[in-house]
């Protein structure tokens, strides 16, 4: 594979392309008629008088997979060792073939069933952090529960100690992957951070360009000045893309480790709480009102939610025009059998590991999904 470098208008950012896929073949999905669509969605999105008109629904979907290593000591692109030492089957989880196999099943029974109550051939897209490398991702996708998916991966390493990646999975009948960047975090002096980053992808949905940004920010051990730098650079990073591509949308998806109105996402990110004032090149953050309002989040911290997963849009995803793609909806997916039911953890996502001992769970985090909607002529 060939491999490039191309500059973004900011200075704080390189943006490293690594690879360009030519056009495959797009199948049109599954549309419904108004009066076809399950009497929620048909509420929200309206007919007009004889019932006629026709809407396709898209599940966009994010999960941090909680460590999704395998058992195999790793290397970085340069030679170097990754400190995956604890997931190994000599490591402090003692982590063999038989956790990472269960691993794998239980990552893939979620992900299979993203978007389902509304769409049943689930996710169109789906963002996923804490994997180690691009083969757990190919393991994850050979788990009966979504072998018949045909899902592609678009995946970088990052120069994170820990190897842990971003990466991105998707129905190739419904969007066309063009590119795939891995935007690099630079110091002044020319260095680059030994972080997790962020992947960029870039493609065509529905007829229309739409790239997205999968982010895992620094953990809330870290100092909040570098969430805030985060923000600031995946924020160069998406207006860099809409100057390149004009007219594209937009989307921000990962584990931000902070909530929608903390500083870094409110302010260095520049995500806002009302759509209402969103120019096309602002940034929309629904999740705002999913936890404030709603009192609902996506992890556990004593006793209190977070909403660390959020999926942001840009403006032109929410200005109400549905003959081009418009956000509709978004939810939190939690099923009963994801949730801790006794002991201190009660009510908390259900864990791979709590406390040193292995619980055969799921993850630290609950998934999160937006839908967009677009009227087909």
């Amino acid at each position: 594979m060939k491999r490039h470098t191309t500059s973004l208008l900011s200075p704080l950012v390189a943006l490293v392309m690594l690879c360009s896929c030519g056009a495959a073949n797009q199948t049109t999905p599954v549309t419904r008629s108004a009066n076809q669509t399950s009497p929620a969605t048909r509420a929200a999105v309206g007919s007009d008088d004889a019932g006629e008109k026709r809407f396709a629904l898209y599940g966009i979907g994010f999960y941090n997979l909680e460590n999704l290593f395998d058992t195999i000591h790793d290397y970085a692109p340069d030679g170097t060792d990754k400190n995956d030492y604890e997931y190994l089957p000599t490591g402090t989880n003692r982590w063999g073939t038989m956790k990472y196999n269960s691993k794998l099943k239980n990552m893939s029974t979620v992900l299979s069933q993203l978007a389902t109550d509304r769409i049943p051939a689930g996710a169109t897209l789906i963002g996923i952090s804490e994997i180690e490398n691009r083969r757990v991702v190919e393991d994850l996708l050979k788990q009966p529960a979504l072998a018949d998916r045909g899902y592609e991966i678009a995946h970088a390493e990052s120069p994170d100690i820990r190897g842990v990646d971003c990466a991105f999975i998707y129905n190739p009948k419904q969007f066309r992957l063009e590119t795939v960047s891995y935007p690099l975090y630079l110091h002044e002096d020319g260095t680059v951070s030994h972080t997790r980053g962020f992947l960029t992808v870039g493609g065509t949905l529905a007829g229309e360009r739409i790239h997205f940004i999968v982010c895992h920010w620094p953990s809330r051990a870290s100092e909040s000045a570098r969430r805030e730098r985060a923000g600031e650079l995946v924020r160069a990073v998406k207006d860099s893309i809409l100057s390149l591509y004009p007219g594209t949308s937009v989307i921000i998806m990962g584990d931000l480790n902070d909530d929608p109105d903390d500083k870094s996402i409110a302010q260095s990110l520049g995500a806002k709480k009302n759509k209402e004032e969103c120019a096309p090149s602002d940034l929309y953050n629904p999740w705002w009102k999913t936890l404030r309002n709603d009192g609902v989040g996506t992890l556990k911290y004593d006793g209190k939610w977070n909403l660390f997963d959020q999926i942001i849009l840009t403006g032109n995803l929410v200005d109400g025009d549905r003959s081009h793609l418009q956000y509709f909806k978004n939810e939190i997916f939690v099923r009963d059998y994801m949730v801790q039911h006794e002991g201190k953890y009660k009510g908390y996502p259900l864990r791979t590991t709590s406390s040193g001992a292995w619980t055969n769970g799921y993850s630290d985090h609950f998934p999160t999904t937006v839908y967009l909607i677009k009227e087909v002529k």
